[in-house]
């Protein structure tokens, strides 16, 4: 099922780039465009995770020079049943994270330093495990063409009237499609890259939570890490703004808002869609709130749990022995953790 939606949405967006390949040059530019869109699509395919890591200055790490960042994904990744993905740093106080890769033999998760910095172990197990979800269930290959494509889209929507609306070119529109290709092809690419990535989300925190075993750790971690961007810039994030669908909290400025024009779900309705599966588990006290947790002291400056000052715990769990695969007590003391390598 995924791979036909897959298939569907990239034969939609082909068109979309044909579309506006004719409104800005008529039969000829169309022609034009779905080679492009061809081209586009394949180098997409081999491509594309590797110029998003190299836009956010992703640095690839190892069991020697990041040991708790790389443990961890280690064991959720054999938890999940997922070959070992290829893990990135990207040195940014923004805390985020985002997984890319065709496949999940070829996958990669990378986390920022801030949210290395700002989370604590469970939170950062919690993130790490979401990406994973995505990994899983083949999101990253969908979500990074279609990043790539609306890039490509919304380029050509822009340069539309440098190279439309001429008497020679065959189009049939003449000014008016070229203004309709600068104003509607870039608007349309991102209202489908958006839907993209708000149907992947929910799935992705469930899946997530599945792995790790314990939804309001990725509950606590979306809103610690919805905080920070809202305060923290990520400039990488906004000098590609077809990119910030593929990160696990919307890196750039001023979208909050659950809905059309948001790239991510609302993380308040992601949060209480994670505590009523917390509930159901039996993780949750029946009168939790619904409510992300209000902002504290300890949010406002960097609190990992290696070798830096705890935050509060969340929600107290069951009882009952619940999956721990990096091998941790997750409930001892934080403080007493060794240091991690990215501080």
């Amino acid at each position: 099922m995924n791979t036909l939606r897959t298939t569907m949405l990239l034969a939609a967006m082909t068109a979309l780039f044909m579309g506006v390949g004719f409104l800005i040059g008529g039969s000829g530019g169309m022609i034009i465009a779905l080679l492009i869109a061809a081209g586009t699509n394949l180098f997409s395919y081999w491509n594309a995770d590797k110029m998003v890591l190299s836009m956010n200055r992703a640095v690839e790490v190892d069991e020697k020079n990041a040991p708790e960042y790389y443990a961890i994904v280690q064991a959720l990744a054999k938890q999940a049943g997922l070959p070992m993905p290829k893990t990135y740093l990207i040195d940014s106080p923004q805390p985020n994270a985002f997984a890319t890769g065709r496949n999940p033999e070829n996958a990669a998760v990378a986390a920022s330093t801030g949210l290395l910095e700002r989370l604590s172990h469970e939170e950062v197990a919690a993130v790490m495990a979401h990406e994973l979800a995505h990994v899983q269930h083949r999101d990253t290959l969908t979500m990074t063409i279609v990043a790539t494509l609306a890039g490509a889209i919304s380029l050509l929507g822009n340069f539309a009237f440098f190279f439309g609306g001429s008497r020679d070119n065959n189009n049939p529109f003449g000014f008016v499609g070229v203004l309709v290709a600068m104003l509607v092809a870039p608007f349309a690419a991102m209202i489908v890259q958006m839907a993209v990535s708000r149907t992947r989300e929910y799935e992705a925190d469930r899946r997530g939570a599945e792995i790790c075993g314990h939804p309001l750790w990725l509950a606590s971690a979306l809103n610690k890490i919805a905080r920070g961007a809202e305060r923290i810039p990520n400039p990488d994030a906004e000098r590609n703004p077809a990119m910030a669908h593929l990160f696990i909290i919307n890196p750039l400025s001023g979208e909050r808002m659950d809905s059309l024009f948001s790239t991510h779900p609302s993380t308040e309705n992601r949060i209480a869609a994670l505590q009523d599966m917390a509930r159901a588990m039996g993780g949750a006290p029946a009168a939790a709130r619904r409510e992300a947790p209000a902002p504290t002291a300890a949010d406002e400056t960097p609190a990992g749990p290696w070798g830096k000052p705890a935050e509060p715990a969340p929600p107290a769990e069951p009882a009952r022995p619940k999956p721990n695969p990096w091998g941790r007590n997750p409930t001892g003391p934080r403080n007493v953790r060794p240091k991690g390598p990215w501080s």
